[in-house]
Parts: structure tokens; sequence; C-alpha cells
């Protein structure tokens, strides 16, 4: 990544990361950047070569992860989010940026480019917290 770190010390810059599935009805509180992925990724389960893995599964598991950033436009969304938050961090210099990652269910999407936001944040040196909200309950069906 070709991320260049906002002038002034990065190690006192600290994020926090919730992702969460919108068809769980309660989004975290708050003010924050938004990532959707809703629609920007392919839903892991929706993938027939993959289902079954992925029904059982969630982003916290390493081949998901890798399967979610081998998505078409995820890396590039990842990168974008990272500037958007150092970009915040620069103009809120010694506030807490707050980025809310969110797809349908919470458990795939939104957890994989939320872990792989959080470690390219620590990479540059910041305090970085991630909290999965909904990646412990089961997958919600539903169409787009």
């Amino acid at each position: 990544m070709n991320t260049t770190p906002p002038t002034g010390n990065l190690a006192a810059a600290t994020f926090e990361i919730t992702t969460f599935g919108t068809l769980h009805q309660d989004p975290p509180p708050g003010d924050a950047l938004t990532v959707d992925l809703t629609t920007a990724l392919r839903n892991p389960p929706e993938d027939p070569t993959v289902r079954d893995q992925m029904i059982n599964s969630t982003g916290l598991a390493q081949f998901v992860l890798d399967y979610v950033l081998a998505t078409p436009g995820a890396r590039e969304i990842v990168e974008r989010t990272v500037r958007r938050a150092l970009a915040q961090h620069t103009a809120l210099p010694g506030e807490t940026v707050r980025i809310h990652v969110y797809c349908r269910g919470g458990r795939h999407r939104s957890v994989s480019v939320g872990r792989q936001t959080g470690r390219l944040l620590q990479e540059l040196g910041a305090t970085v917290t991630v909290m999965h909200r909904h990646v412990h309950l089961p997958v919600q069906e539903s169409t787009r």
C-alpha cells in the first residue's frame, strides 16, 4: 500500500473500527467514517463454490479474510478507508477516529475489511481497536 502517514506522531493516533451487519437492525451509535460493503463486494455465502465453508465461518478465519480480500475492489476499498482515516486524524489531531464498516450480515465482508484496515493502520504506528458487533450471530439470508 502506498499510504503516506500524516506529519506528526502517528503513535499518538487512535482508531476504533466497528464492524456490523445492517440486517441486525442495531448499528453502532455515534458519528464515524462509514464503509458500506452491502453491494460493493460479493457476499461469500452467495458463491456456490464456497457456500458451505462460508456459512460455518467468519471473517476472523484466515481463509475468509483471504477470500474477501481477493474479491475485485476489496483491497482498493481498504486502502481508501485507510487514507480517509488518516485524513480525519490529520484534520482532528488528538481525537479518536471512528470507522464503521458494514455489510448485510456482519460476519464476512465487514469483518475482513475491518481487520485489514486495522492491520494497515497498526503497521503505520497507530493504536487500533477493532470490534465485531455481529460476527457471532448466524448468517442472515436475504435478497439484495
